[in-house]
């Protein structure tokens, strides 16, 4: 894990620095923002909270174009074909970048050779919440009840390796729970099934489940992040419980491909940079809870390597595969 960890940052850095001519024109055409996920959903909408912007600040057309499909592969392998001249960008997750080249055994993208990274637009902790008639009151009490019948409770997920999922295996891991996995095509429908005693729990984010959590059709009882969320003041953190280590969250950049010239890349960054930044915008994005990032693609690089060995590690150890 830390020989694949630092080739992903030798490759990440490398292009970084290389020299390349581009258009000085550039952008002087509408640029293609591709989200891997379908319309309606957080990725979705977060892009078009930022696309406006963003438009604005680089004076072209910002087109979202939505392409589902094989946990985000299916987008991801045809921006990174794309030709490397600015107008095709990425909206790229954790699930990408970190999670696949660990989760598929054959992977027709390799998100260390085949992008570039640009910025870090968002970051999303992640919530555990149950339903309103859980009998449970408290993070310790549900995991009683988990202990007491191994195998037997379950839990939603917004689907196989997505950042939910992926915080609940974390979650049981770390606490040494035997749960059952029940998948859904997106984590509103999972959310609608704790709402309605389904199931009996599932991860979300605010951004996807703030809406429930305010209205109480769920119960948040811990957020998976170091410190407690500015929306949810009164949730403990799992830290706080006594549950340490327990720490996911969804984060949301922009890639392109690798070839790719650098002022291309720049003009992107500081595009992007000035969009996360612009008040409205950030308003925006905390209401709905995300937490604005930004920052260079140096930095977007070395979040990378700081964050795969560890899920990756988690993955081996667990076997999982989407294969």
């Amino acid at each position: 894990m830390k020989t694949f960890a630092h080739a992903l940052l030798l490759v990440l850095f490398s292009t970084l620095t290389t020299v390349a001519s581009a258009d000085p024109t550039y952008p002087n055409r509408a640029i293609r923002w591709v989200v891997p996920y379908p319309a309606g959903g957080g990725s979705d909408a977060l892009a078009r909270m930022i696309m406006p912007e963003l438009s604005k600040r680089l004076g072209v057309p910002v087109v979202i174009e939505n392409k589902p499909g094989a946990a985000s592969a299916i987008a991801a392998s045809e921006v990174a074909r794309s030709a490397p001249d600015g107008y095709t960008i990425l909206n790229a997750d954790v699930g990408t970048l970190v999670y696949n080249p660990a989760l598929f055994k054959k992977l027709s993208y390799d998100p260390a050779k085949d992008f570039r990274p640009v910025s870090l637009l968002i970051r999303l902790p992640t919530i555990l919440v149950i339903g309103p008639g859980s009998p449970a009151n408290s993070v310790k009490e549900l995991f009683e009840l988990v202990k007491a019948q191994p195998g037997k409770i379950s839990y939603g997920s917004a689907g196989p390796g997505s950042p939910h999922a992926m915080a609940m295996e974390l979650l049981k891991a770390k606490v040494g729970l035997d749960m059952v996995h029940v998948p859904y095509r997106g984590g509103a429908l999972s959310l609608q099934d704790v709402a309605s005693g389904q199931i009996p729990m599932t991860m979300t984010d605010f951004a996807g489940g703030g809406g429930m959590i305010k209205s109480g059709k769920v119960r948040p009882l811990a957020v998976a992040t170091a410190k407690r969320m500015e929306q949810l003041p009164d949730v403990p953190t799992f830290e706080e419980l006594g549950y340490p280590g327990i720490h996911a969250a969804v984060f949301t950049g922009i890639v392109v491909p690798a070839a790719t010239p650098n002022d291309i890349v720049v003009k992107l960054q500081k595009g992007l940079q000035e969009a996360v930044a612009e008040p409205s915008v950030r308003a925006r994005l905390v209401e709905t809870g995300h937490e604005p990032i930004g920052g260079t693609a140096e930095q977007f690089a070395a979040f990378l390597q700081q964050e795969t060995p560890s899920w990756h590690k988690l993955i081996k150890d667990l076997n999982l595969s989407l294969d």
